[in-house]
């Protein structure tokens, strides 16, 4: 079956849409993310308690944090692989 370099410059530009889209939300995800738990936990400044020591408010603000940017990571992964398969 040969090669039809239409479908190879779709793809092409369908990985490249997918990593610019991936990127964009990665990046509003890891700056929206810390203001969203801190609006969630009215009752605790997360930031202060990092600053005096506080391990589980850290561990906690961190794990939130990084969940969310890996679920955005496996989302911009997948819309890049569908992009090169087709």
């Amino acid at each position: 079956m040969p090669i039809n370099m239409d479908n190879v410059v779709i793809g092409i530009v369908f990985t490249l849409v997918g990593v610019v889209v991936g990127t964009i939300c990665l990046v509003l995800a890891a700056v929206l993310t810390p203001k969203l738990v801190n609006m969630l936990t009215p009752n605790i400044n997360e930031e202060k308690e990092i600053l005096k020591g506080n391990v589980a408010v850290a561990r906690y603000f961190g794990g939130i944090v990084q969940a969310v940017i890996l679920g955005i990571s496996i989302i911009i992964a997948a819309s890049i692989i569908a992009g090169i398969i087709g």
